[in-house]
């Protein structure tokens, strides 16, 4: 339905009457104002990161920044206290903002959950706007969803419930819907602005704040944006400085070597951090993919023990832990295997040993992707840290280098195996993401954008170095094209002709082909495949 619209804005999605108040005048020209205040140093720092991959490029490997180790070597400055909510973090939920997703995780006994707009998202524009009916409708606590079968699903008492945390796109993402001054709007401030606009003081008013999750930022100029953010849209709403919490999740390798100064520059508004390890592999390939020497082998032989991995985790816990902020695990993406129950104990066992090494390092809690997962990683949580938090373990035994955040020296293998389960995974999700769902359940896992950016760049960069399987078969772009052959086969064999044809795989295969052949890489697959998704219009204005 035609939207009055703010000076300059421009809504070029369909708007359902239930979304109108979502994109009231005043939120547009609330999302537009920060828009115009940061789009420009937005634009500079993904300028940044594309000088910053030329230097890796060329030998200039990620180290700590001399320049920033006045903040590293002052030990006086702390982040902010936990938040009302946040002191007791030790199992956190996560998911998309559908509603019924919404109601389920925040009814999960999950002490935490993180609504996301990001990498469990595909961005369409019905499902933001929806989201952010869903979520306003959540701090209201008056949300409701009736399943076609006849259930109804209804939040559970105020005591039950678990806190909410919002996750927004990354700097790198714009929202073509949604565009101001004939640019479209950074998709961060976008989900960040409409949330916030809409639930900053609704979140207080039942006792909590507005909270955020960051993700991909690649260095402390990145938090320091955020953190000017905050503050105008806290200015703006005469809302008290730091009433705002933000946990960064740490997953890019530059990042890892910025930790204390990304705490130190959101300082009043710092959550702590967390290990966002399916990204961080990601981001471990594509910073270095034009580096031989640091090829990696099949995505099962890296694990959370593989060195560069452990030093990550033992790192990020001891900055934390001396900054006074929460230090977060990783996710369990494990899903309950329905008539197998030999293979579903054995997953359950798998998270339980995921849980239990975490919390021993020194975790303050952790990510779990189903609700069926939360009392499994809880009770790790509950037998190890019979308290709210770790945040007195300071780690002062841990001493970690840039060689120990760079060192690959671990065993594994590359296997055809492997290949065509980057394939599979790849092809699946992304079929799924072009279609409007970004959690996708993929052999037995709930899996979001970061295992298909894995899968993908560890194809691109097999072949970019001429790899070889531990067969000794060399790995060539045309073997890889071969094979996705061979999978999109194994695809339209189980759906069938009919509904193969009106599925997206034949436009996924397009895409993936495309990142996967040691030539052209794309940056993000969101980004490569977002036009795709996008349904804007020229709409009518009242």
């Amino acid at each position: 339905m035609p939207i009055h619209t703010a000076p300059g804005v421009q809504v070029l999605g369909s708007v359902a009457p239930d979304q109108v108040e979502i994109l009231s005048v005043e939120a547009q020209r609330f999302v537009a104002t920060l828009h115009r205040c940061f789009n420009t140093r937005r634009k500079e720092l993904l300028h940044r990161r594309v000088m910053r991959q030329y230097e890796i490029d060329a030998g200039n490997l990620p180290d700590f920044l001399p320049e920033t180790a006045h903040i590293r070597n002052d030990p006086t400055w702390q982040g902010a206290p936990p938040a009302p909510g946040l002191v007791d973090r030790r199992v956190e939920i996560t998911g998309p903002v559908d509603r019924k997703m919404v109601i389920n995780a925040l009814n999960s006994g999950s002490t935490q959950f993180m609504a996301d707009f990001e990498d469990s998202n595909a961005p369409t524009w019905a499902n933001n706007i929806d989201g952010h009916v869903n979520l306003r409708d959540a701090n209201r606590r008056t949300i409701s969803f009736q399943a076609p079968n006849g259930k109804t699903y209804r939040l559970r008492p105020e005591n039950e419930l678990a806190t909410l945390l919002v996750r927004p796109r990354g700097w790198h993402m714009e929202e073509k819907h949604f565009i101001v001054d004939g640019e479209p709007c950074s998709a961060s401030l976008f989900d960040f602005g409409l949330y916030f606009f809409h639930n900053a003081r609704q979140s207080l008013a039942i006792g909590y704040g507005p909270y955020f999750y960051l993700p991909k930022m690649e260095s402390h100029l990145e938090a320091r944006l955020w953190n000017d953010a905050f503050n105008l849209a806290q200015d703006m709403l005469a809302i008290p400085r730091g009433t705002i919490r933000a946990t960064v999740l740490i997953e890019t390798i530059t990042a890892a070597f910025e930790m204390e100064e990304i705490i130190y520059e959101l300082r009043q508004h710092s959550a702590g951090l967390n290990c966002g390890r399916w990204d961080y592999i990601f981001s471990f390939i594509k910073k270095f993919r034009n580096h031989p020497d640091k090829v990696l082998p099949n995505r099962a032989d890296v694990t959370m023990l593989s060195p560069f991995m452990d030093a990550y985790v033992r790192l990020l816990i001891k900055t934390c832990h001396k900054r006074g902020v929460h230090a977060m695990g990783g996710m369990a993406a494990q899903i309950p295997i329905k008539n197998n129950p030999q293979a579903n104990e054995a997953a359950l066992n798998k998270v339980r040993a995921d849980k239990q090494r975490e919390v021993l390092a020194g975790h303050d809690g952790s990510w779990v992707a189903h609700p069926s997962l939360v009392e499994i990683a809880m009770q790790q949580y509950n037998e190890y840290m019979p308290q709210c938090n770790q945040l007195f373990r300071r780690r002062e035994d841990v001493n970690v280098t840039a060689a120990d955040l760079l060192n690959i020296n671990f065993p594994g293998s590359i296997t055809e195996e492997g290949l065509r389960g980057n394939l599979n995974v790849a092809l699946a999700y992304m079929e799924s993401w072009l279609s409007g769902v970004g959690c996708v359940p993929i052999h037995n896992l709930m899996e979001d954008a970061a295992t298909a950016e894995i899968s993908r760049s560890q194809l691109w960069q097999w072949v970019r170095h001429n790899a070889r399987t531990n067969e000794g078969k060399p790995i060539t772009a045309q073997w890889v094209a071969a094979l996705l052959d061979e999978e999109c086969a194994k695809f339209r064999q189980q759906l069938g002709d009919q509904k193969y044809a009106s599925s997206k795989f034949e436009l996924a295969k397009q895409l993936l082909s495309g990142t996967i052949s040691g030539k052209e890489y794309s940056d993000f697959l969101t980004t490569l495949c977002y036009d795709y998704i996008v349904t804007a219009t020229a709409a009518p204005r009242m």
